[in-house]
C-alpha cells in the first residue's frame, strides 16, 4: 500500500488526529532510555538490562491507557478505570522498588521515580474529567519528596527540572486534546451540515412537486368529475372537458419535469392569469388587483408559488363562489398580497403541509405569512414580503 496515497485518503479530521497521536506517542519513547540510563549508573548490566526491559514494558502499558483515555476524553468509549488502576498500581510499585531496591546514591534513583510519576500522570492527562490528574499530582509530590529525603538534596535540581518539563507536556497535551476535541466536533458539524442540506433540498422538491401537482390534480378531479355529470346526460360539452383534462394533465407533466430538472421559475403575472382562469372553469367569481411586473424575480417567484398554493386550497377545501387576489404595495420597501374567498366552514384555521411550505418558502425571503379566518365563512391569506 502506498503510504502518500494512504494518507491523502484520510480528511483533515483524521490527519490532525494521526499527527497528534504521533506526538503523544513519541514521548513515551523516552522512558525506557531514561530508566535504563539511570539504573545503568548504580547497577551491573544484567540488573540494568532487566530494569529497561520492564521499562519497556511499563511503556507499553502507559500507551494502552494513553489511547483508551484520549478515546474516552473524545467520548467513544468508557473511562478505563481498570486500566487506570493497574498502571497506577505498576507505578508505585516501580517507584517502591527505586527507592529501596537500588542503592539511594542521589540522583539515579530520583530519576527512576520521577520518571515514573510524570509518565502516570500525563497518561491520565488525556481523560476527560482532571480530577484524576490533579489527585496523582497530589500523591506524586508526596512520593517525589520521598525521593528526595532518600536520595539527598543532590536531587533536588533534576527534581524539579523534570517537573518543570512533565509540566510543561501536561500543558501541552491537555490544550492538544481539547483542539483534537473540537476539530472532530467541527468535523461532525460538517456532516450534518452536509445531511441538512440534502434533507433541506428534499424538503423543497417535496413542496415544490406538492405545488405543482396538487392544483393540477384537483383541477382534473373537478373536470373529471363535471365531464362524468356531462356524459351522464348526454351533453357534447363532456368531449370538451375530457380534452381539458388532458390539457391540464400534459401541462401537469411539462411542470413535474420542469422542477426535476431545476429550471423551473414560476411567473407571478402568469400564475395570476392561471388563476383567474382555473377559477372561473371552476364557477368561481375572480377579481385580481395589481399585478407584479414590477418586483424583484425573487420575491414574483415567492408570491407565485403562494398565489399556485392558495387557488390549491380554495379548489379543495372550500365552495367558494368569489376569490379576490390583491397585490399592493405595504409599509416602504414590502409588498403584501392578500388572497380571501368566501365559502369557509367555521372552523380553526389548520396549517397543512401547503401553507407550511409557503411558510418557508415566504420565511427564507424575510416575509411573513398569515391565514385567519373572518366571518361570514371567509378564509383570508396574507404575506408580506421585503423587496430588498
Amino acid at each position: 500500500m502506498n503510504p502518500l496515497a494512504w494518507w491523502h485518503a484520510r480528511s483533515q479530521a483524521e490527519r490532525f488526529d494521526i499527527s497528534f497521536r504521533s506526538s503523544f506517542y513519541v514521548f513515551l519513547v523516552f522512558i525506557p532510555l531514561l530508566i535504563g540510563s539511570s539504573t545503568a549508573t548504580v547497577s551491573t548490566g544484567t540488573a540494568a538490562l532487566i530494569a529497561g526491559l520492564l521499562a519497556i514494558g511499563y511503556t507499553v502499558l502507559v500507551g494502552a491507557m494513553m489511547h483508551a483515555g484520549i478515546e474516552h476524553y473524545l467520548g467513544r468509549r468508557d473511562r478505563p478505570t481498570r486500566l487506570l488502576v493497574v498502571v497506577g498500581a505498576v507505578t508505585a510499585l516501580g517507584s517502591a522498588v527505586a527507592l529501596h531496591g537500588l542503592p539511594p546514591d542521589g540522583e539515579p534513583v530520583g530519576v527512576v521515580v520521577v520518571a515514573l510519576v510524570c509518565t502516570y500522570i500525563i497518561g491520565l492527562a488525556t481523560l476527560r474529567s482532571i480530577w484524576p490528574s490533579m489527585l496523582a499530582i497530589g500523591a506524586g509530590i508526596g512520593v517525589l519528596s520521598l525521593a528526595v529525603a532518600v536520595s539527598g538534596p543532590s536531587l533536588v535540581p533534576s527534581t524539579f527540572s523534570l517537573l518543570f518539563t512533565g509540566g510543561i507536556v501536561l500543558l501541552t497535551y491537555r490544550s492538544s486534546l481539547w483542539m483534537l476535541r473540537v476539530v472532530w466536533e467541527l468535523d461532525r458539524a460538517r456532516t450534518v451540515q452536509a445531511g441538512l442540506a440534502v434533507t433541506e433540498e428534499r424538503l423543497r422538491i417535496a413542496r415544490d412537486m406538492h405545488d405543482v401537482l396538487g392544483r393540477n390534480l384537483s383541477v382534473i378531479a373537478l373536470k373529471a368529475e363535471l365531464a362524468a355529470q356531462l356524459a351522464k346526460r348526454g351533453r357534447d360539452e363532456a368531449v370538451e372537458e375530457m380534452l381539458e383534462v388532458r390539457r391540464i394533465a400534459q401541462d401537469a407533466l411539462t411542470d413535474v419535469r420542469a422542477v426535476v430538472g431545476g429550471y423551473r421559475s414560476a411567473g407571478l403575472d402568469d400564475e395570476l392569469a392561471g388563476a383567474r382562469s382555473l377559477l372561473a372553469s371552476a364557477g368561481i367569481e375572480a377579481r385580481i388587483i395589481g399585478d407584479g411586473h414590477d418586483l424583484p424575480p425573487a420575491v414574483q417567484g415567492a408570491l407565485a408559488w403562494v398565489v399556485r398554493e392558495a387557488v390549491t386550497n380554495v379548489l379543495r377545501h372550500s365552495e367558494a363562489h368569489t376569490c379576490t387576489i390583491t397585490l399592493r404595495s405595504g409599509t416602504p420597501g414590502t409588498v403584501t398580497l392578500t388572497m380571501s374567498n368566501d365559502g369557509v366552514a367555521p372552523g380553526r384555521v389548520r396549517f397543512g403541509s401547503g401553507l407550511l411550505g409557503l411558510t418557508e418558502r415566504i420565511a427564507t425571503l424575510g416575509g411573513t405569512l398569515s391565514a385567519t379566518y373572518e366571518k361570514p365563512q371567509c378564509f383570508l391569506l396574507t404575506v408580506t414580503v421585503p423587496l430588498t
